[in-house]
């Protein structure tokens, strides 16, 4: 069992990816079983449709691969464009396989990376990204009538890091004006 920050403890998770490609596995089977008839229908994210939703989550793959490579995930939207109704699975196996490797060297969990919520250790961003995949995960099960009982191990992980909010050992970076790094009250 990988070792997880409990909601309220400052006791840091280990190493996420385990759980977060427990998580993509999860959600593979559930893209894997939407037909192509149910690309159209209503998701729980109102901006949404299936395939927009699917578009998303496939783009959000390919962004923490990104983020896991060292480049610059943010200049990248969130989705996949050009997928044919009948390539979800695949381009899902694909971003999913992508991130995996590009998150394969233990160095990368202690580097500083930027995604969309602040500058974190790259131990972070993946433990953020479990959390992604698996609240888009069940939008997609519920929209195409799939169990929406996730992994409870998963489930748990995600809601402790969204009742945080932020993670005990690498809270966000602060910004200054100049860009640079806060300056100490002591030392200003």
């Amino acid at each position: 069992m990988t070792n997880m920050t409990e909601p309220n403890t400052t006791e840091p998770m280990t190493d996420p990816r385990p759980i977060h490609r427990r998580a993509m596995a999860q959600t593979e089977v559930i893209v894997a079983a939407v037909q192509p008839g149910q690309l159209g229908l209503p998701t729980p994210c109102a901006e949404y449709d299936v395939r927009a939703l699917l578009s998303h989550i496939v783009g959000g793959l390919n962004r923490v691969a990104i983020v896991g490579e060292g480049g610059d995930a943010l200049a990248r939207p969130a989705r996949a464009d050009g997928v044919p109704d009948d390539g979800w699975p695949a381009a899902y196996q694909a971003a999913s396989q992508r991130a995996r490797q590009a998150w394969s060297d233990n160095a990368k969990l202690d580097a500083l990376v930027e995604v969309p919520w602040g500058k974190i250790l790259g131990r972070f961003a993946i433990a953020g990204y479990v959390q992604e995949i698996l609240t888009h995960g069940w939008d997609l099960a519920k929209a195409t009538g799939q169990p929406t009982e996730p992994d409870p191990e998963l489930a748990f992980f995600a809601l402790a890091g969204a009742k945080r909010r932020r993670w005990s050992v690498a809270p966000r970076v602060p910004k200054t004006v100049s860009g640079g790094p806060p300056t100490p009250p002591n030392d200003r």
